[in-house]
C-alpha cells in the first residue's frame, strides 16, 4: 500500500495490495539521513519548539514541524503514498514527503496472502504541494478528504468519508492558513488490520508564494488511538524553514 520514491523517483518499497495504511516504507532513499539522536545535540541541529520531541524538515517544501519522541522520522528525501487498491500498478492515490510516522508495525499481517507481511501503522504526517489549488481553504478539504479515503476507505462507499469545514488556522510560529478535518467511520474493515480513519490537513502559502500542505492521518476507533490534543499540539508547531527547494 504505501510506495517510497528516493529523490530520483526511484520506487524503493515494495507496493502493497491491502488497503489498510501500511507504515514506513521498507527501504528508505540515500538522499539525506534520517535524524540521528545526539544526547548532547549540535549548534546545526534544528531545535523542536516542544523539548523532548523530534524536529521533522522538508526541504522541498520549506517548512518544519515537531513529533513526539516516540515517533519514527523517516529521510527528508523520502516520498510516500498510497496505491490505489484497485489499479496498484498505477500511480498513488496520495503522496507526500519526509514523513514521520506513528507506532509503525502496530499491526502485521498478510492481508493479500502473498507471503509478505505489511506493516500497518496507527499514524502519518507529512507535506505536500497543492499545485491547481485556488485558495487555502480548497487546498486543504481536498487533502483531508483525499488522505482518510486513501488510507481507509477506498474500498468502502463515498459516502463513508464525512469533511468538515475549512476553518482559519495560525501556527504557533505565526504561519496563518486554514483547517480541515475528515472521517471516515463505520467501515467495512474486514481485513485484521483494517480500521476506521480521521485526517486533517493545514494549508498554506511557503516563503515562495507557493500553497503546500501539511497533512496528518491516523487510524480511529482503536486502542492507542491517537488523541485529538496530540494531533492538535504537532500541527501548532508547523513553520516555515529555510528557501524551499522545489
Amino acid at each position: 500500500l504505501v510506495l517510497g520514491k528516493d529523490d530520483d523517483g526511484k520506487t524503493v518499497a515494495d507496493d502493497k495490495k491491502s488497503a489498510s495504511p501500511s507504515a514506513k516504507p521498507s527501504a528508505t532513499d540515500t538522499g539525506s539521513a534520517p535524524p540521528v539522536e545526539n544526547p548532547r545535540g549540535s549548534d546545526s541541529d534544528p531545535k523542536p519548539v516542544v523539548p523532548g520531541w523530534k524536529v521533522v524538515t522538508n526541504p522541498k517544501w520549506g517548512t518544519q514541524f515537531d513529533v513526539p519522541g516516540d515517533w519514527e522520522v523517516a529521510s527528508s528525501g523520502m516520498f510516500s503514498g498510497f496505491e490505489d487498491a484497485k489499479k496498484p500498478d498505477g500511480p498513488p492515490v496520495a503522496g507526500f514527503s519526509a514523513p514521520a510516522y506513528y507506532k509503525s508495525k502496530w499491526c502485521v499481517d498478510d492481508s493479500d496472502g502473498d507471503g509478505s507481511e505489511e506493516d500497518t501503522g496507527l499514524a502519518g504526517v507529512g507535506t505536500k504541494g497543492a499545485q491547481g489549488a485556488k485558495n487555502t481553504d480548497e487546498a486543504a478539504t481536498n487533502e483531508a478528504a483525499n488522505w482518510v479515503w486513501a488510507a481507509y476507505a477506498q474500498l468502502d462507499p463515498k459516502s463513508k468519508v464525512k469533511i468538515g469545514k475549512p476553518k482559519p488556522f495560525t501556527t504557533e510560529s505565526g504561519l496563518s492558513g486554514s483547517v480541515v478535518q475528515a472521517t471516515a467511520l463505520e467501515l467495512a474493515n474486514k481485513e485484521k488490520c483494517d480500521s476506521d480513519g480521521k485526517s486533517i490537513a493545514f494549508s498554506f502559502k511557503n516563503s515562495k508564494g507557493d500553497f503546500s500542505t501539511w497533512v496528518l492521518y491516523a487510524a480511529a476507533g482503536v486502542k492507542d488511538e491517537l488523541p485529538d490534543t496530540t494531533i492538535q499540539k504537532i500541527l501548532s508547531t508547523v513553520r516555515l524553514s529555510g528557501q524551499p527547494t522545489g
